[in-house]
């Protein structure tokens, strides 16, 4: 029997996710921005809102290529706040931008992204050892040192809870639960590269 996070067993296209991506080591600068984007979209929605647009979100947003997007002008943010294959938030839309342009600064300053967001790590993998989905919390204080630095860096709409669900998306928090067949292949597949949440509590202070 194929056991789950439950939170995955809700449709055909949570599970493909969940299955495929979810909680997977990103070192990719799109996927990175793709991610950042998307989760941006979902505060205050869910996660499966957001799966059922990403492909209109990928054909509106030039494929997440964020130099594309870093350029786009009112007249384009005024069109895609009419189109209805997305999420239609102005504020949202506009922090897309705003925030391509940021993760640009942040690559000039870093030499990429990745290097950047996996270094409030060292590049591991913090394995939380959830035995049930009420473990999981909403944002920890990873998430909140990672907002604090990004929102100083003129990232907006980016909050705890949504870079929580962004380390998670991207594998930098190992958040499937013990009893899910993904943490035992994703344990075993970066085994060299994960450790306890406890024995990393503070590594953001010294990023």
């Amino acid at each position: 029997m194929c056991i789950r996070c439950s939170w995955a067993e809700t449709s055909s296209l949570m599970m493909k996710y969940h299955d495929e991506q979810w909680g997977v080591p990103v070192h990719d600068e799109q996927k990175h921005f793709e991610f950042l984007l998307l989760e941006t979209m979902q505060a205050g929605l869910s996660w499966s809102i957001i799966l059922k647009k990403r492909e209109a979100f990928r054909s509106r947003f030039d494929g997440f290529d964020y130099a594309r997007i870093a350029q786009y002008d009112s007249n384009t943010i005024e069109e895609l706040c009419q189109d209805a294959g997305i999420i239609r938030n102005r504020r949202k839309i506009t922090a897309a931008v705003n925030n391509a342009k940021r993760f640009i600064t942040v690559q000039q300053e870093y030499g990429s992204f990745d290097a950047y967001i996996w270094g409030f790590t060292q590049g591991l993998i913090i394995d939380s050892s959830a035995q049930h989905i009420s473990d999981i919390p909403a944002s920890n204080q990873l998430s909140m040192g990672i907002s604090r630095d990004m929102k100083r860096r003129g990232f907006s709409f980016i909050g705890p809870t949504v870079i929580y669900a962004h380390l998670q998306a991207i594998g930098v928090i190992l958040d499937h639960v013990t009893s899910c067949f993904r943490y035992h292949e994703l344990k075993q597949q970066y085994a060299d590269w994960i450790i306890q949440k406890e024995t990393l509590q503070t590594a953001w202070d010294s990023h």
